[in-house]
């Protein structure tokens, strides 16, 4: 019992040290750092997370959370950073969670040379393996069918919850794309989910184990769980690489995989080659996880909101029945010609604010912003969220209102702040594949379905689940009644 005591106090002294130490370095770093909240001993700015700080210091201020770093809140402040001056901010930060696993590999979250060259090429391969082509929208259509058959197999009156038929869906689609042939739904598929959603609601609240993660990795909890089940997705990938360097044709790319490894062997004799196989696991893993827990986690949260708000589902049936009809699936090509359908979509994403700390970021070089001067290395942390609800740009921002995408014609409007994929020079590559599935998805089945909840309108609570590096929905059941 004594040495057990003894060794809780020397932790949190070493916790203690860690906190200050990082503190005193920022204050005596050359350049003039924004203002912020004082850090407390121990535990930094972890109970100063709140929107008074905004109110005091600004949309720009530090914060002292593991490595410590600059907040960036709102339009305004965002735009400035990501876009204006993209190059300086353009490095990726710290997530340690997840770096945990990707140690700087990978292309979401490298830097420098490495994540230039990944970049590239990822967007050049996904464009020839039909994003934004034909071929993908037919994949995605044949996957919203399958989709529609096993929710009519559910029982009309039974209540559901949609967790898993909607995690399902969006993997089967886009799967082929990295991994080469669709998935199924045996028992490694089944549980290749269940460490997707675990692992990402490990990062609710994500905050405790950024600040002390070099201690935190070493103790028993559960983020040895998450640890275990990303170690699970990554060699779940492995495997599959493996499987395709065994079948390789260097003449006939089959997939993602197939072509990243064509490219190593192109570059086999270049020492300083980006193109070995860790990259290509990571790779892979992100495009597949990206690909996966973002969309269905959105037609989740949007499905509630729509049973929360029945006069909107109600108007979403009748733009569908007059512009698609009952006899053919939808087309990509019908959302020119369905603005409120476009602006309900829109606000789930802006309402839902899946990424709401967005990704770490870091500056390059010494970098002048505003009237600051942020040393290279300094971490950003771009808040989404605050730009999502941004009042200069939606005028009830903490209300689910499609009228914010939509103008006094009823056409669908853009807004600037409409940013759930990031800006910049580091937005998800993804975003095309993720407006085209959402579309699709959210199209096809409000066209076979109607959404009843066991509770009445009024008493149904869209509030989170969980907030942290990503939103969770609440848990709920629904019945999805024919048309």
């Amino acid at each position: 019992m004594l040495a057990s005591g003894l060794l809780l106090v020397a932790l949190l002294a070493c916790l203690t040290v860690m906190v200050l130490m990082s503190v005193w370095q920022q204050r005596n770093s050359k350049g003039k750092l924004p203002p912020g909240p004082t850090p407390l001993p121990f535990i930094g700015n972890y109970l100063q997370l709140n929107t008074e700080q905004i109110e005091r210091y600004g949309p720009v201020f530090t914060i002292h959370l593991g490595p410590g770093g600059v907040v960036l809140c709102g339009y305004d402040a965002v735009k400035e950073a990501l876009v204006d001056q993209a190059e300086e901010f353009s490095g990726r930060g710290e997530q340690a969670t997840f770096d945990w696993l990707f140690k700087g590999y990978g292309v979401v979250f490298s830097n420098g040379e490495r994540a230039k060259q990944l970049r590239r090429f990822s967007i050049a391969t996904l464009r020839d393996f039909g994003v934004g082509k034909r071929g993908i929208e037919e994949r995605i259509q044949e996957e919203a069918g399958f989709l529609i058959e096993a929710l009519r197999d559910t029982q009309v009156s039974a209540n559901i919850d949609p967790t898993f038929f909607l995690s399902r869906t969006s993997p089967m689609s886009s799967a082929p794309l990295s991994l080469g042939t669709a998935l199924t739904e045996d028992k490694e598929f089944l549980s290749l989910l269940r460490m997707m959603l675990g692992s990402f609601q490990f990062t609710q609240p994500p905050r405790l184990y950024e600040m002390f993660s070099s201690v935190m990795k070493h103790l028993p909890g559960p983020q040895q769980q998450a640890f275990k089940e990303l170690q699970g997705l990554e060699d779940f990938i492995a495997k599959k690489v493996e499987h395709n360097r065994r079948t390789l044709d260097p003449n006939s790319p089959r997939d993602f995989i197939d072509s990243f490894l064509i490219r190593m062997q192109e570059e086999e004799k270049n020492p300083n080659t980006e193109f070995h196989l860790k990259n290509l696991v990571l790779t892979s893993l992100n495009l597949f996880f990206g690909g996966t827990e973002t969309v269905s986690t959105t037609l989740r949260y949007g499905f509630l909101l729509l049973m929360k708000h029945p006069e909107v589902e109600a108007k979403v049936h009748e733009e569908i029945d007059r512009v698609i009809g009952k006899n053919r699936q939808p087309k990509f090509e019908d959302q020119a010609r369905m603005p409120y359908m476009e602006a309900v979509i829109h606000e789930i994403q802006r309402f839902g604010d899946m990424l709401p700390l967005g990704v770490a970021h870091r500056v390059i070089k010494d970098t002048k912003f505003r009237d600051f001067f942020l040393p290279k290395g300094t971490e950003v942390f771009p808040m989404l969220g605050s730009v999502l609800k941004d009042p200069k740009f939606f005028s009830n921002p903490q209300d689910f209102n499609p009228q914010h995408f939509l103008d006094e014609k009823g056409q669908f409007k853009k807004s600037d702040a409409f940013v759930p994929f990031s800006i910049g020079k580091r937005n998800c590559f993804g975003e095309g594949l993720a407006r085209m599935e959402l579309f699709l998805f959210f199209t096809t089945i409000m066209q076979n379905f109607r959404f009843k909840s066991p509770q009445s309108p009024k008493d149904i609570d869209v509030s989170p689940k969980h907030v942290g590096f990503a939103t969770i929905p609440p848990n709920y059941t629904m019945s999805f009644l024919p048309r």
